[in-house]
């Protein structure tokens, strides 16, 4: 198969997508995967003209790419991330309706043959906006973390859903019983436990409790080890790789591939699905 690419966590940051852009109209390869936290962090206060930064800046760039390639325009699979309120997730919808993405949180689509699903929900953290947060695997919470029962919301959702559904209960029902064997799952989170969770809180205490360095889902960590899809594309913690020393890990049979990073540099992820081993991430 051809080259995807994978990118996450960029946060609005201009120089990173034009990076990306430039790599696209250069390699044009078949699929490029957006692992959400893809907005700037200022939103929705930013100052023109870069207010309306879905439609005004990457759907117009987007759409230059297309027009630019034509037939080798990739698909551009499209998640949100727990950095970007919910309530532009309209915006998102009226580009995926236009052709430029596919917006695949919470569902399936195909690339070929391969079983695409995308899921944007991370284990409760430290920050406020709670768009994309879900309970992971109980109502517990970490010290120093936030309920999703707490901080604010763009988006109102009803209370049962706050207070009780969790992301193992949602991978359940986005998955239900079908083969993974061959899947791409997108994630926002990555797997507890992992090379690819690992943050600074290593000694860190709040109250003289000790703060887990690895903030990665229980719930999702399971769900690689019972169902095995065949590879896994994640984000949200972005030191892990300067960390670990690794920007990919494997649970048992299954790819698990990191983009995410803490650098000034776009972190692009190079992946044929016929060839992971050869699998390179590149600092542009």
């Amino acid at each position: 198969m051809p080259e995807c690419y994978f990118v996450t966590d960029l946060h609005g940051r201009v120089p990173r997508y034009q990076k990306l852009f430039d790599a696209v109209a250069r390699e044009a390869p078949a699929a490029v995967f957006l692992g959400g936290d893809f907005l700037p962090p200022a939103w929705p206060g930013l100052d023109e003209p870069d207010r309306d930064f879905i439609r005004g800046f990457l759907g117009n760039r987007l759409l230059d790419l297309r027009r630019t390639l034509r037939s080798l325009y990739p698909r551009v699979f499209l998640i949100m991330g727990n950095d970007d309120p919910r309530a532009e997730e309209i915006a998102v919808g009226e580009l995926a309706e236009e052709g430029i993405w596919e917006y695949i949180q919470g569902r399936k689509t195909t690339l070929g043959d391969i079983p695409v699903f995308g899921y944007a929900y991370v284990n409760p953290t430290p920050f406020r906006l709670k768009d994309w947060e879900r309970y992971d695997v109980s109502r517990y919470v970490d010290p120093g973390a936030v309920s999703p029962e707490e901080g604010f919301r763009t988006v109102p959702v009803p209370e049962r859903e706050t207070r009780y559904h969790t992301i193992q209960e949602d991978l359940e029902r986005l998955t239900k019983d079908e083969e993974l064997g061959r899947a791409i799952i997108l994630f926002h989170a990555p797997p507890y436990q992992t090379k690819l969770d690992l943050s600074a809180l290593a000694g860190k205490t709040i109250d003289h409790v000790p703060l887990d360095r690895h903030l990665g889902s229980i719930a999702v960590r399971r769900f690689i080890e019972t169902r095995r899809p065949f590879l896994t594309l994640h984000g949200h913690v972005h030191e892990s790789a300067r960390l670990s020393g690794s920007w990919r890990d494997r649970i048992g049979a299954t790819h698990c591939f990191s983009a995410a990073h803490d650098g000034p540099e776009l972190a692009l992820v190079r992946f044929n699905p016929g060839r992971l081993d050869l699998a390179v991430r590149s600092l542009v």
